[in-house]
């Protein structure tokens, strides 16, 4: 018999070698995402994408809904049955409720939900970690569902989702707000107005109350919404989330065009 080689103790760190150490599936994620949503801002089709991508639709919507840019009602469904199910289940277990409660298939679930390991931020992520197509589509979203259920919390979505967008005042001002987050990192019900120079806060209910003020089309100036502090501010909010229309002349000094719904 041969002489017994002596034991090397395993390097940290040692294993099989990648066959592709290059490779990269999050980067590569990324890449195919970034492309995705250029495209799909272009109004291009899901079939249009995949042919030129060389993907076939079903992943491409796939990769459009980790991006946050994808919207459809059965996608909200999906998603939100997803998320209420997650909170008390494992991953695998969710999707089978949702698929159970959706009469779908477990395939049909998958394909509407984001890549679990892709670059994907949630609806309650900061402004900064998602695209600018996502952020856009996050207030499309918010303000659908203030529209089809006018709560005051689902308002306050829409006032989230506007946080950092620039905005006018009746004067042509320009500001913009944020909303800061507490020691719990919920948001607080306050905004604060950049006005450049110095930042001043605007109270939640100050908002609500003018917004319950809302009388007509047309509001001729802020103070028809009321005798409220900060009211120059919520009125160029107002018209820029398309909830009042303003004279003409006021238009030419805030100058924004406006979601507003005929």
């Amino acid at each position: 018999m041969g002489e017994k080689r002596p034991y090397k103790p395993r390097k940290s760190g040692g294993g099989r070698k990648k066959l592709k150490p290059e490779y990269d599936a999050g980067k590569n994620l990324k890449e195919q995402m970034d492309a995705a949503v250029v495209l799909y801002e272009e109004d291009c089709s899901l079939q249009s994408i995949g042919d030129a991508l060389n993907l076939n639709p079903i992943k491409v919507r796939k990769i459009l809904i980790t991006a946050g840019v994808y919207e459809s009602d059965v996608a909200e469904k999906v998603q939100d049955t997803f998320e209420e199910y997650r909170e008390t289940q494992s991953y695998k277990e969710a999707i089978l409720s949702t698929a159970n409660a959706l009469q779908l298939s477990k395939a049909s679930v998958t394909s509407y939900l984001p890549y679990k390991k892709g670059v994907y931020y949630s609806s309650t992520a900061d402004k900064e970690k998602i695209s600018v197509g996502a952020e856009r589509q996050r207030r499309y979203r918010a303000m659908k569902r203030w529209r089809d259920d006018p709560t005051e919390e689902n308002f306050w979505r829409v006032v989230v989702s506007y946080a950092g967008v620039g905005f006018k005042t009746y004067s042509g001002l320009p500001f913009a707000y944020e909303v800061r987050k507490g020691r719990n990192s919920e948001y607080t019900k306050e905004l604060w107005i950049d006005r450049r120079e110095k930042s001043k806060s605007l109270a939640w209910s100050s908002i609500v109350l003018a917004l319950k003020n809302i009388k007509g089309e047309v509001v001729d100036r802020p103070k028809a919404l009321g005798d409220i502090r900060g009211v120059t501010y919520i009125y160029g909010m107002f018209y820029r989330f398309g909830l009042i229309d303003v004279p003409d002349e006021v238009k030419e000094k805030i100058g924004h065009t406006t979601n507003r719904k005929k």
